[in-house]
Order: structure tokens, then C-alpha cells, then sequence
């Protein structure tokens, strides 16, 4: 049976958001910045009319855009939303597979008896959101993931576009390749060797040829051409196991001192190891990321004899880990995560003092589940301003081992 796809798509979503909350910012340009941060993490339709892009400086922006309005971002309040949001999906389809905060695909194969048909259900669903929050979003439905996704593309903002199964092939044939999902920015331009600039030009190259280039992603890229994707809709329960645990901190400012670094440390050990405690995984192997001010950015790791989820022990090997090289430069972000998994039945510890520091361990737990992220912590962390992470992963999602409490 061929299948109905939806994706879903808000609308500069964080800084909608912002408008929403502040009904002064509505209409104008606004740019949401990450607090003390120098970057646009995102700006308003408003913003973008004048050439404000995502990425840029803010005295770029500024330049474009003399009268631009910028935001501090509030993490808390966009993850907030999209949770919502995922419950209004749910309402039509159990299939939801939340690709990023603001995105989401949508099977509803199933419930097109019920509802009458995929468009009506798009319309339904802009209509519970824009009423919700206040909020447009652009959907595309097509026949497979890959459609629907450059389907939501096609009108924006605030755009419903189908792509019908006998459509594929003539939309396809006048489709930029660098507009498919999947296809970087190096792809690009080593298809462009070949002459493809098309998703009709990549569906008629000789298949063969892109397999010696690429290797096994030469099938897919050809498939990919000709607008093929059997990838199904993965709910968060049926989502493949999570090979890692980890947090990463954009700082307010950039330190080089030692003394602040591990403070940081000792904090996102303590959000890893929470979080890992919480879903019964530890890791044997700890990784410590860190990026500079000139955002070059470098990782190491360290394997342990045995897994952890001990906010201390993880601590311990970051700073073993630290203390191997030398820094060169400011620090702009620090990230700790544990990888290589295993699965824990809890049990006490057998020697005293291991069941001491379990059991002290397990009612710090308890009070921040109830109260909030940090309400009992180390006493070496009291001070620390920042409380949570400042950057929304990709990997984040509303529930599950992904689910990362932001600030």
C-alpha cells in the first residue's frame, strides 16, 4: 500500500516563539542570540527580508539590518512548545518521528479513513497550532520522507505543498540536488564534477559510476535522484538504541582559568551521569570535547576497566583527560559525554563506603528529579551562574534518554 507521508516544519521557530511571548516584538525584526554570545541563532521572516541569516556576527546583522531587535534565547521555553506541539501530532497518528525540535515527520497512512485525507489533516494541524501558540509551520506530503521534506520546503512561510505519486518525477527534474536532505555541501560540489546539478541529472547518471566515487551511498544518491526512500516513520520507543550519553555548554563568556574550567566539568559530568542514572546505562569510555574561541574544536577519550554513571567518577576521568594536554586558547564551549553502553540492573555497591556514596548519590537524585536540575549539587558548583545547557543538540527530542534539560 503506498504510503502518506507528512512533515511538519515550524517557522523560524524560536524567534516566532519570542514574538509570541512579547507581543511588542510581533511585526518587527528580531535576531534570538545565545546570552553573552555574538552569533544569530535565528531570526524572524521580519529580519530575513533584510539579508539576517543564521550564523552571522551581530554587527553583521546589525549592518543589514539597522533597526534589527535582538533576543536572548530561552531554550526552556522552545523545548517546552515542541513537547506541545508532538502531542498535537500524536492526535492524528502514533507514527511521529521528531527529526529536530522544530520538525517532524508524520505517517498517516493509517488514519487517512479516519480523517479523509492527508490534506485535511495538514490543514487541522496548522489550524490546533497557529490557535495553540500562535505559530505557522509549512507542510509537505508526499509519498516518502524524502519528498515530504523538500515538499515543506517549497512554500514558506506558512505553506501547504503535495507532491502526488505520478508529480514525482517532474518535479524532480527541475530540483537543485542541493535542496534533497542527505546532500552536503561536499557532495554538491563533487556531483557538480559530473555535471549534475539536478535531481533529474543524479536519477539518469550511470548508477554504476556514482558506486565507484561514493562507495555504498553511490545506491542511495542514485535512488535519492529518482525520489525513492523506504525509510519508515521511527517513533521515539522504536528509535534505535542511544550509543551515548552526553551534555555540551556554550559558555557566557570565554575562560582560559584552570579553576573556572573544572567547574564546568564537574557540572555537565554531574548532567551526564544524572541522565544516565535515570534510563539504567553506563559507559565505559568518557569523552571530553572542547572548542576555542576561534571555534576550532578537538576531542579525547579515556576507557575505563569498568562503566560508570558515577557523576565523580565521570568527573574524574574528564579531568584525567584535561590534564593530558595543554590549552592555547580561551575556551568558547566544553561538552562531556560516555559512550560505549551497557545496560544496569541497580544493586548497592557490597564494600561500605561504595554503598555510603550509591545511597548519597540516589537521594541527590531524587530531590532534583522532584525540584529541578541542581537544587542539591556539589558545593564546588554553587556559584556557577549557568545551570543547563546552552545549546539545543540535534539529537534532542521531547522524551527518552534524549530529552536534555536546557536553560
Amino acid at each position: 500500500m503506498p504510503r502518506t507521508i507528512i512533515h511538519i516544519d515550524m517557522n523560524a521557530f524560536f524567534a516566532s516563539v519570542e514574538q509570541q511571548s512579547n507581543p511588542e516584538l510581533r511585526g518587527k525584526p528580531i535576531a534570538v542570540i545565545g546570552s553573552g554570545r555574538t552569533v544569530v541563532t535565528t531570526s524572524s521572516y521580519e529580519a530575513r527580508a533584510f539579508g539576517v541569516k543564521t550564523g552571522m556576527n551581530t554587527w553583521e546583522a546589525r549592518q543589514k539590518c539597522p533597526h534589527l531587535i535582538f533576543v536572548v534565547g530561552d531554550n526552556r521555553k522552545y523545548t517546552h512548545t515542541s513537547s506541545e506541539i508532538v502531542r498535537i501530532f500524536l492526535e492524528y497518528t502514533p507514527l511521529v518521528e521528531v527529526f529536530s525540535i522544530d520538525e517532524a515527520f508524520l505517517d498517516v497512512t493509517g488514519s487517512l479513513r479516519l480523517f479523509g485525507s492527508a490534506e485535511r489533516i495538514a490543514y487541522l494541524i496548522k489550524a490546533r497550532i497557529r490557535h495553540s501558540f500562535g505559530l505557522t509551520c509549512s507542510i509537505g506530503i508526499a509519498p516518502n520522507k524524502l519528498l515530504a521534506k523538500l515538499a515543506s520546503e517549497m512554500q514558506k512561510p506558512d505553506g501547504l505543498t503535495v507532491i502526488r505519486p505520478e508529480e514525482v518525477s517532474p518535479v524532480l527534474e527541475r530540483v537543485p540536488i542541493e535542496e534533497l536532505c542527505g546532500i552536503g555541501s561536499r557532495t554538491h560540489r563533487q556531483l557538480a564534477l559530473f555535471g549534475i546539478r539536478s535531481c533529474g541529472d543524479l536519477g539518469r547518471f550511470p548508477v554504476e559510476i556514482l558506486r565507484r566515487k561514493f562507495g555504498v551511498i553511490g545506491e542511495r544518491l542514485h535512488c535519492m535522484g529518482l525520489g525513492i526512500d523506504d525509510s519508515p516513520v521511527v517513533p521515539v520507543e522504536e528509535a534505535e538504541e542511544v550509543k551515548s550519553v552526553g551534555h555540551s555548554m556554550t559558555l557566557e563568556r570565554d575562560i582560559k582559568e584552570r579553576k573556572d574550567i573544572l567547574k564546568y566539568l564537574l557540572q555537565l559530568s554531574e548532567m551526564v551521569g544524572r541522565r544516565a542514572r535515570r534510563y539504567g546505562v553506563a559507559g565505559k569510555t568518557v569523552h571530553l570535547t572542547v572548542r576555542y574561541a576561534d571555534f576550532t574544536t578537538f576531542g579525547r577519550q579515556q576507557t575505563r576497566k569498568t562503566p560508570t554513571s558515577n557523576s565523580e567518577e565521570i568527573y574524574a576521568e574528564v579531568v584525567a583527560i584535561l590534564g593530558s594536554f595543554v590549552l592555547t586558547q580561551p575556551v568558547r564551549l566544553l561538552g562531556v559525554r560516555i559512550t560505549n553502553l551497557c545496560y544496569q540492573r541497580e544493586q548497592l555497591p557490597l564494600f561500605a563506603e561504595e554503598r555510603k556514596k550509591a545511597l548519597a548519590t540516589g537521594a541527590m537524585d531524587l530531590v532534583n528529579n522532584k525540584f529541578g536540575d541542581f537544587t542539591v549539587t556539589f558545593g564546588s558548583i554553587l556559584d556557577n551562574e549557568e545551570k543547563g545547557s546552552h545549546v539545543i543538540s540535534p539529537a534532542w527530542r521531547p522524551s527518552g534518554i534524549r530529552n536534555v534539560d536546557v536553560k
